[in-house]
């Protein structure tokens, strides 16, 4: 009975770390990173990358004027796309411990990756722009501050929609997750897909902080609320008791 008692709780340990702190560690940084920038730049916010060419001296004078707010901020981005690499491998990991057998768990892992390396990549470009060397160039300070736009806006924005899509799907099909957030989560997938247009429009720019924080929210909860083994009574109670353990959804 012991050596089974054992058993149970190395297989336990393997689940990985539990998924909800994860998603409130790396929300927390990403929103952290957020308000101690502004903070530090006196109320002024990180400029928007499309005022055209007028605009250029004054998203240049804003990167020399808060290097300090730019730098911090970024150092607090970056903190927070480790967190959502490891809750898209453990999430991943989970679902495949759950039965799901089809691309859900690995789409999720690929966008959960893909959105943790352009937040990353993201922040690495907000920090060169904090760096003396790059501030007496005003073409290359517009130039970085459109990469650091494009990977940390729609580039993040519809890697993590394939996150949550990946973890909604099987959540729904398999009876994981409660009907209504799954749902949900396909909702904002969807919308963080069309981000995508915003390199086309700069008029779909309002769809990124609707995806992006309505996301970062989903994932708190799907994280909370996706169970750890089949057997939990909530899973039996969503998808029925007789659906087979390597269910294809």
């Amino acid at each position: 009975m012991a050596v089974q008692h054992q058993s149970a709780r190395r297989h336990e340990a393997q689940g990985g770390p539990p998924l909800g702190p994860l998603a409130l560690v790396f929300t927390s940084l990403f929103v952290a990173g957020l308000v101690a920038s502004t903070l530090l730049a006196g109320g002024d916010t990180f400029p928007s990358p499309f005022g055209g060419a007028d605009a250029t001296d004054d998203i240049a004078a804003y990167f020399r004027e808060h290097t300090d707010a730019v730098r911090i901020g970024a150092a607090l981005q970056f903190g927070a796309s480790v967190p959502l690499a490891i809750y898209a491998a453990t999430a991943s990991a989970r679902l495949h411990r759950l039965g799901v057998r089809a691309p859900g768990a690995t789409i999720a892992l690929a966008g959960g990756l893909l959105a943790s390396a352009f937040l990353g990549l993201s922040a690495l470009l907000s920090w060169t722009l904090s760096q003396p060397e790059v501030l007496g160039r005003t073409d290359v300070i517009r130039a970085l501050q459109s990469l650091a736009f494009a990977t940390g806006g729609p580039g993040h924005v519809v890697a993590l929609g394939l996150l949550v899509a990946g973890v909604a799907v099987p959540g729904l099909l398999a009876g994981l997750l409660p009907r209504g957030l799954a749902l949900g989560g396909l909702v904002l997938a969807g919308l963080a897909e069309l981000s995508t247009l915003v390199l086309l429009a700069d008029g779909a720019a309002v769809l990124l902080p609707i995806a992006r924080f309505g996301g970062l929210l989903w994932l708190i909860a799907a994280g909370f609320l996706l169970p750890r083994h089949r057997s939990d009574p909530r899973v039996r109670a969503r998808s029925g008791a007789g659906r087979p353990e390597g269910t294809s959804a």
